[in-house]
């Protein structure tokens, strides 16, 4: 075990991270609320309403890897609040675009917002390596959890920052952008001058530690990114996370111009977006918690057939409570997904190897959800809103599917070791 100084310290860095994500999520649930019909109204077209969260999300995905490697050689610290700086720049272009009627540079906001929550998610990890590996599972659900304090408010801060603007004379939709300069710079000020020590430095002392105690060497050379990327519990955990991410952005971003479509006001989608991020980010510790208790292969099936239930429901009404229902349960079966995943890629892997997976997965993670917002959009524009549920469905059956593939005899030894 930790001394008390040791885990007293990763309790209070714990609760830093908790305020700094809150603060992230809140103004990036707030961008999203709108981005999608901002897109429609600047480009004169709904064919490429998708377009703006695939380049936020493609954004995402190639700075991912990049980023994890700066937190590697600097620390978490570090990485984090270069993230939130970017965060700042990108909600200046984001109302530089609306104030100028900008698609293109719509665009660019978008992709330093991408750029910004990459360095954020990393937060998870670094939650996660700060306490010992059967209490994994629970801290980054404790982390996750912070989404809900910000995600829940972002959405309902979104027509009075709206009326706030236009009381100044700026058009009403740069309000989001506003919050998002606003609340990424609070959490470069929590970030850069509270995360100390740095996560990093608990995790090797505490890796050290553990190394002792089962009278193990310390390991100095990472394998090989091959050799990792080849172990099952990698592959799945990978897996998992893909399709979760997929599902859950494919439906979400596509559901605001749905409502729009049905004439349903700023403040109804803001109900439903709020009811995804509760289901999103409400219960993870209690998921953390079943993790840990359960296992973590359980817990991706019972996500894949959460979210099969949200994409079976979504096309059935347009009733905006029955759309936040089906909303948190996508919400919430991306939780299960996401958090199990994240706690079986790092188990196993030592300080030097865990970046380097984590930046993978991140980067893979996020090009297929860029993918799948693109495909989004224009299947929306072809087929409509049942269709963009049809494919959520798919992908949600393949994911038990899978999960049910990996978990045979012959894997299940390496799958839990």
């Amino acid at each position: 075990m930790t001394s008390s100084y040791d885990l007293k310290t990763s309790q209070r860095l714990l609760y830093t991270l908790f305020a700094a994500q809150s603060l992230s999520s809140a103004a990036q649930i707030a961008v999203f609320t709108l981005i999608t019909i901002s897109a429609a109204q600047l480009a004169g077209t709904e064919s490429v309403a998708g377009v703006p969260s695939s380049t936020l999300t493609f954004a995402q995905a190639l700075s991912a890897y990049p980023i994890a490697m700066v937190m590697g050689r600097f620390g978490r610290r570090v990485g984090l609040s270069l993230g939130y700086a970017v965060g700042i720049l990108g909600g200046l272009v984001g109302m530089l675009a609306i104030m100028q009627h900008s698609f293109p540079l719509l665009l660019v906001g978008a992709a330093l917002l991408g750029t910004s929550r990459a360095s954020a998610d990393q937060g998870r990890f670094a939650a996660g390596e700060m306490f010992h590996e059967n209490e994994r599972a629970r801290m980054i659900g404790r982390l996750i959890f912070a989404g809900t304090i910000g995600a829940v408010v972002g959405p309902l801060l979104v027509a009075p920052s709206g009326r706030l603007m236009a009381s100044l004379g700026l058009p009403s939709d740069t309000g989001t952008w506003m919050l998002m300069m606003v609340f990424a710079g609070l959490a470069l000020l929590l970030c850069f001058f509270f995360l100390r020590p740095d996560p990093m430095t608990i995790a090797r002392l505490l890796e050290a530690e553990n190394n002792a105690a089962r009278q193990i060497e310390d390991v100095g050379t990472a394998r090989p990114l091959s050799q990792l990327l080849a172990l099952p519990r990698v592959q799945l955990a990978i897996i998992a996370v893909i399709i979760s991410q997929t599902v859950m952005v494919v439906l979400m971003v596509m559901t605001p111009l749905h409502m729009h479509h049905l004439h349903h006001p700023t403040e109804a989608i803001s109900l439903v977006l709020a009811a995804h991020a509760l289901g999103m980010y409400g219960f993870s510790p209690l998921t953390g918690y079943m993790i840990d208790r359960f296992g973590r292969i359980p817990m991706l099936v019972t996500g894949g057939a959460t979210l099969i239930a949200s994409c079976l429901l979504a096309p059935l009404s347009g009733n905006e409570f029955v759309l936040a229902g089906v909303l948190f349960l996508l919400g919430l079966g991306w939780n299960f997904g996401y958090v199990a995943g994240a706690s079986l890629l790092a188990t196993g892997l030592h300080g030097k190897e865990r970046t380097r997976v984590q930046g993978i997965n991140d980067t893979l993670v996020f090009l297929s959800a860029g993918f799948g917002s693109i495909g989004a959009g224009a299947l929306f524009a072809a087929s409509g809103y049942i269709a963009i549920a049809i494919a959520g469905f798919i992908l949600s059956a393949a994911l038990i599917v899978l999960v049910l593939w990996y978990n045979r005899p012959q894997l299940r030894v390496e799958m839990t070791s």
